[in-house]
This record gives structure tokens, sequence and C-alpha cells, in this order.
């Protein structure tokens, strides 16, 4: 495996040298010349790429000809900024399939897989299409998710008529889907899949066990972004996501100096394409931060392992403290008072209290007294001020979840 890595790593810096303007100027800058770069050991020495660097520049990175391209998909838009276009040739199309992790990816011929991920614009519902038809040879329901068709009754109704063996889709998306279901009178453990997958957004193991709940099947995380594709996909043991390092280098980096950390520290990923020859990712900074984990894992699969700890830009900086929001949701979700939609909003001046605006739980009546004692609960595990504002609905939309809000 290393041996592969280290020949891929070299062919695509390669490409990108000898094929790429931007890539050229870039690594001349950082001193790196042409074929020196021979191992994995020497990766350190290419320079980060940024978002800031892809923003409005849908052909950047090309090191083939516009014709050869086969999709042009662009980014959601949650970092804010100008667009960020990926696109990929035939070639890359086609290597990048040549992957596959079945021990990861337990689908096969005969599964129907609902694949409620938004295809519009976006890589994640085509991505899965591709990763389900082609490499694991599985039938494919191509939902969507929050589109102009893919509403959740039709969504629902979809499902009960074919009724799938797999689901993947994001966390909050499970959600509306569960909701709709209740006022359908639909059971969906009397329907249950064998297996979902969530991505797409930050979830806490809380949040999984409550859409496990309602979907009466087990839930595991898949991690991927426009620019990277599938990254990492959680096992069995749940012990972190496993790396898809067929596809995938990557490293955790100090966010301020850049400087690589080790296993066991929590960092920024950053990723590099190993099967990308004509849009090279080279150390590419994905704002997402994520510690690497040590020892092997009790599933059996060697590939190593990854957690993510949330996006840099969400995190909450409060009195001197950087705090994720997955980590104040896995407390949350532990109280069942609370419903399955909620914001934290971060007041403006440090003196303020955090406040949490959730909907209380079906049958719950909330009150004041009710709200200062989740918040002392709340506290005691956080050790952050807090308060509680109870509201009768939170919106739904079909795009991403927001779950931090600033005054």
């Amino acid at each position: 495996m290393k041996d592969y890595r280290s020949a891929a790593l070299r062919a695509v810096v390669t490409r990108a040298q000898e094929a790429s303007p931007f890539y050229r100027e870039k690594l001349e800058r950082a001193g790196v010349r042409p074929g020196s770069i021979r191992g994995l050991e020497d990766l350190p020495r290419l320079p980060f790429l940024t978002k800031e660097e892809l923003r409005g520049h849908p052909w950047r990175l090309l090191t083939c000809e516009r014709r050869d391209l086969m999709i042009i998909q662009v980014s959601t838009g949650t970092s804010g900024g100008e667009e960020i276009y990926s696109t990929q040739s035939r070639m890359d199309l086609r290597y990048h399939l040549s992957a596959h992790y079945p021990s990861l990816l337990p689908v096969t011929t005969g599964d129907v897989c609902l694949n409620a991920l938004p295809y519009e614009m976006s890589t994640s519902g085509l991505a899965m299409h591709r990763e389900f038809a082609e490499n694991c040879q599985a039938t494919v329901i191509a939902a969507g998710k929050g589109g102009a068709y893919s509403t959740p009754a039709k969504t629902l109704k979809v499902f009960q008529d074919l009724r799938p063996s797999i689901v993947i889709t994001s966390p909050s998306w499970a959600i509306a889907l569960a909701e709709e279901a209740a006022r359908q009178g639909l059971s969906l453990p009397s329907m249950a899949p064998r297996r979902m997958w969530l991505t797409g957004e930050g979830c806490s193991a809380t949040f999984r066990r409550r859409v496990e709940t309602l979907w009466g099947c087990a839930a595991f995380f898949l991690y991927g972004s426009l620019e990277g594709g599938m990254m990492g996909v959680e096992c069995e043991a749940r012990q972190g996501y496993h790396l898809t390092q067929g596809h995938t280098l990557l490293e955790v980096v100090a966010p301020d100096t850049g400087e690589p950390l080790p296993p066991g520290s929590v960092g920024e990923l950053v990723v590099t394409a190993l099967l990308r020859h004509d849009s090279p990712l080279l150390r590419f900074r994905t704002g997402d931060l994520g510690v690497l984990e040590e020892g092997a894992c009790t599933c059996g699969a060697t590939a190593s392992r990854f957690r993510v700890r949330g996006r840099t830009f969400e995190q909450l900086q409060y009195r001197g403290q950087s705090v994720s929001p997955i980590f104040l949701e896995e407390f949350l979700m532990r109280m069942p008072e609370v419903g399955n939609w909620f914001h934290f909003v971060v007041p403006a001046s440090d003196t303020a209290r955090i406040k949490v605006r959730c909907e209380p739980a079906t049958g719950v009546r909330p009150s004041q007294e009710l709200g200062n004692t989740l918040a002392s609960r709340m506290e005691f595990f956080t050790r952050l001020p807090l308060e509680f504002e109870f509201v009768e609905h939170l919106p739904r939309t079909g795009v991403k979840a927001l779950r931090v809000v600033r005054e």
C-alpha cells in the first residue's frame, strides 16, 4: 500500500507540474523541482491548496482539455464566498471507480438503495449513485433531497412502494422524513432498511441514536466533500472513519501554522487525491477539524482511521474557548425533553449566555422552570453558561441543517 500510494503521489504531482500553469508556478515558488517528489515522506514539501484559490476559478486545476470533462459540479456554499467548482474528466471518473471498499460499503447486487442526497449542483448524490450502481452493482432510487420533486411526502411514498434495503441521506433529512412518516401514520421500523448511512452534516452520537430509533435500523457515518470526494466510511465498530486510502492521502495540520500534527492531535484535515490526474488536488485544506486515530480497529480493517470534529468556521468562539457545536449537540440530545430541531445562538457579547433555541419533545410542556433545569444540566457537562428558549416550530429546509446562529 505504501508503494502504491507513493507511486500515485508521484504520478499526480508530475501531471500537475507538467500540464497545469497554476500548479507549475505554485510548485516553483515552493522550491519543488520536477521529479523531486519521490514518496509519501515528501508530501509536506508540497504547498497547500486553499478554498480561496479555487473560488470563482472553474478551470484553475485543469490539466486536460475542457472537451475531455464529463461533469462539472458546484459547492453548496455553506462556507460563504464565490462558488467552488469540481470538474471531473472521463479518465478521472474511470480511475475513481477502480477503487472499491466492499468491507466498508457492504452493498451488493440485489440491494435497493434509496439515495436521498442532493443531485442538483452537489457532488454527493451522483457520487453515491455511481458508487452503489457501478461499484456495488446495486439498484439505486435517485430520490434526491429537498428539490422540486424530492419532498418528504414524495420520498416517503417511494420508500413505502419500493422498500429499499439501503438508505443514504443527511441526519436532518432523516428526521424530516421520519416526521412526515408520523404525519402519515406510517411505521418506519416496520419497513426498516438493512442499513443507513448519514452524511453531509456534522452529527453527534446521540443524534444518530435518535435517527436509529425513529427508523429502526443501524445508521453509520460517511465523510466526504465536493473537492475530495468520499474520504471516510465508518465500520461496524464505530471507532472513527476508515480512510478510503486507495483514493486519498490525509494529513492533520495545525490550523495556524500548517505544521503536520501527530496522531491524537486535533487539527485541520488536509487531503490529496491520488486518482485525479486531470484536475489534481494537492494538499487541499478542507476547513474541517479532525484527528488521526492510532492502533488497529477491532473490525479487522487495516485502513487507517480518523475522526471529524466539525468545521473550523462553525466553531463557537466564546470567552476565549473554541467549542464544537457537535460537542454541545451531544449533551443536548441526551435530554429527552428536547426535540430534534435546535439552534445554538451565540451572543455578540461574552457577558451574555449562549442561547439554546429548541423545540420541545412531543408531549413536553415548555416552561421557564424546565428551561432553567435543562440549562443547569448542560452547564454541568459543558462548563458553558447557557439559557433555553423553547419555540413551537423551527424551519425545515432541504439544505444543510443550521445549527449555529450568531447575533
